[in-house]
């Protein structure tokens, strides 16, 4: 299965993001209200960074910064590890699993197209395992 089935199959694939010059305020505001872990930084139209409850964890509260004058620029993570659609999902669970991460950015030829969590490859591998179920016990009782 590819990444290209997960960003399919997710319910809502809207790409929430900040201006690296948002505050880390903001950018929590964001996060609380679309109940995700992590939005993506955008600069002029370009993929900058990610900040996560991780980065607001570590760079943030163990560092005694306020998040009012924090900037997202200062604590996100730039270093980026991405993924193309055309991957398979092994491939992102090796990542996510090797690199500790729970967002990989989706890029098809450098241009952003979506972010996927590691509960979305997790889910989509539980479908898949149920489909081939389905399938063989169809196969084995003749119902198929």
């Amino acid at each position: 299965m590819k990444i290209t089935a997960i960003l399919r199959g997710k319910s809502i694939n809207t790409i929430y993001s900040v201006a690296p010059q948002a505050t880390v305020y903001e950018a929590l505001e964001l996060m609380a209200e679309k109940n995700i872990g992590a939005v993506l930084v955008i600069e002029n139209g370009r993929l900058a960074g990610i900040f996560s409850e991780r980065d607001y964890a570590r760079k943030v509260v163990l560092q005694s910064r306020a998040s009012r004058d924090t900037t997202v620029r200062e604590v996100m993570t730039a270093n980026l590890i991405t993924i193309a659609p055309d991957q398979r999902i092994e491939d992102a669970m090796r990542l996510m699993s090797e690199k500790h991460i729970r967002h990989l950015p989706v890029l098809d030829e450098g241009q952003l197209v979506g972010i996927i969590s590691i509960n979305d490859v997790v889910s989509a591998i539980i479908r898949d395992q149920k489909a081939r179920i389905d399938s063989l016990e169809s196969y084995i009782t003749g119902s198929y």
